[in-house]
């Protein structure tokens, strides 16, 4: 079960990213962004009556959800947003691969979590193979300003998403099953932003371009609705810092996409930043103890 909601979240997040960038243009992020988790919001109060679980959550759990609300499905995805103004869309999903690290250090510092030492040496393999990968996007875009406000906005929106990943850890020791949070928190992220885009004077319509609109449809259904609850499902049974390890995969689901629609070409290095996060995958997940242990009980070690 782990498994699969591992690899379906990578499949399902690896793709979001070229599928924002797809919606950059003629309506402002914000409202994008609003409409998105808009949709999911209510596609998931519907599943919640259609399954017939508790539509409220505990009393206790609001202030929660209105933080993950805002750190989860706002402020996050603003940074993300307009970091793909500046930059390419594998370059954000490599800077979101960060990810497993802060939600390791967070862990620590604000929920007292132990720091596990192959789930450290596990991301730092993956970061080493997604350095591999920044080079080559890089190169040549070290002086550029733009470049690096697109990466600090990515980095700020990947430290929104490590504090939606703790709140919803903390959400789950309450019983809050996934679903009920992620209606809510949706609700209110989108609320939010639609309530400062018309502050902002910004319009609320949306662009009828095809594209755009299969983009919103993707983003609202399989990447809000399914992605998050099937990642926070995943936080819950594993832990925010092996669950948060998959981001470390999304830059090369990104980039393939990349490859078949912004250009992008596949370099040695890239390779080899390919086989690292493999390794790191292997490493956070045990398999080399794992096999270890297997090799001892059949007495080849």
């Amino acid at each position: 079960m782990n498994l699969a909601l591992y690899l379906l979240t990578v499949l399902i997040w690896g793709t979001t990213w070229i599928a924002i960038k797809w919606q950059i243009g003629v309506v402002p992020p914000p409202v994008s962004i609003a409409w998105r988790f808009g949709i999911a919001a209510l596609v998931l109060f519907a599943l919640l009556r259609l399954l017939r679980r508790p539509m409220l959550p505990p009393a206790g759990a609001w202030r929660f959800l209105v933080a993950q609300g805002l750190a989860l499905f706002c402020l996050n995805f603003l940074c993300f947003y307009y970091s793909e103004h500046y930059v390419a869309s594998g370059l954000v999903a490599v800077v979101f691969s960060l990810a497993p690290l802060l939600n390791a250090i967070n862990g620590r510092l604000f929920m007292g979590r132990p720091l596990q030492p192959q789930v450290i040496a596990g991301a730092l393999l993956g970061l080493a193979g997604i350095g591999a990968l920044s080079i080559q996007q890089m190169a040549g875009h070290l002086d550029d300003a733009d470049t690096w406000l697109g990466m600090g906005l990515a980095m700020l929106g990947t430290l929104c998403f490590s504090t939606g990943n703790l709140l919803s850890t903390r959400m789950s020791a309450m019983g809050l099953h996934p679903l009920t949070a992620n209606a809510w928190a949706m609700l209110m992220g989108a609320s939010v932003l639609a309530v400062g885009s018309l502050a902002a004077g910004l319009p609320l319509g949306l662009d009828t371009d095809a594209r755009y609109l299969g983009a919103l449809l993707y983003l609202a259904i399989p990447g809000s609705v399914i992605g998050f609850t099937a990642y926070l499902t995943l936080v819950a049974r594993i832990g925010p810092e092996r669950a948060a390890y998959c981001t470390v995969l999304f830059p090369f689901v990104a980039l393939a996409a990349s490859t078949l629609f912004e250009g992008y070409e596949w370099s040695p290095l890239a390779v080899f930043g390919l086989a690292l996060v493999v390794a790191g995958n292997l490493v956070v997940f045990g398999a080399p103890r794992k096999l270890l242990n297997l090799m001892r009980a059949r007495r080849l070690v």
